[in-house]
């Protein structure tokens, strides 16, 4: 069964103005357990699909289904809860609450969920020990490298329990060393626990990594690469 699908996916930005085709059709599917990469040139749609994908953004046409759910179905406010439920999200720039510590900013996804206060600590905890970070779990992210901050916005993303995990160019800040370490933990991860992981890139060393390489041109898939 597909975690994703998308069926005749189009997205058309400006239609009254001056319209661009952000994507055309896209049929896709992306099975549990799958660590794929979505790649392209820069207006390829590659960001466009993942925000529908993620329920972050609508198609102009076509439809996207998480686990067989329609997302178009959904009213704004059950959008916002089925993504806390069943979707992790790891962004360029992090995105972690600069006020809060890491352990605080795992936790909060949990909070919105309305688990207990010991449990969502407990839980923060141990995966902050998963991805290497047991020793900085009271740091704020100005007290962290760029690459632990992708490592906390990684176990921030796993906190809610999701289906899948969305990565927006999650390496296009990070040097190599960091780079290297982050992808290592998310395949361990995906092999572990077969945590499907989507990426969205430029970055090689992600498309090196990839069992999966989807191409986007011009708002379509160019080829699909199994690895």
């Amino acid at each position: 069964m597909s975690v994703i699908a998308t069926k005749n996916l189009s997205k058309i930005y400006n239609p009254d103005k001056v319209p661009v085709q952000a994507l055309k059709g896209v049929d896709l599917n992306i099975e549990r357990g799958e660590f794929t990469a979505i790649v392209g040139p820069s207006g390829s749609g590659k960001t466009t699909l993942l925000n529908i994908i993620g329920g972050l953004d609508h198609p102009t046409e076509g439809k996207a289904f998480i686990q067989q759910t329609d997302l178009s179905t959904l009213s704004d406010k059950e959008l916002i809860k089925f993504r806390l439920n069943h979707i992790g999200f790891v962004f360029q720039a992090y995105n972690l609450i600069p006020v809060l510590t890491a352990i605080e900013n795992v936790s909060f996804v949990m909070q919105m969920q309305g688990r207990p206060t010991e449990e969502c600590r407990e839980k923060s905890l141990a995966l902050l020990e998963e991805v290497g970070l047991k020793d900085k779990v009271d740091k704020r992210p100005s007290e962290l490298s760029g690459g632990q901050q992708q490592r906390v916005a990684v176990a921030r993303a796993l906190a809610s329990k999701p289906d899948f995990v969305l990565a927006d160019e999650p390496t296009a800040n990070l040097d190599s060393v960091s780079t290297a370490e982050l992808l290592d933990m998310m395949l361990e991860l995906n092999e572990r626990e077969n945590m499907t992981f989507v990426f969205s890139t430029h970055d090689q060393r992600v498309i090196d990594r990839a069992r999966r390489v989807i191409t986007l041109v011009d708002g379509q898939i160019d080829s699909d690469e199994e690895r």
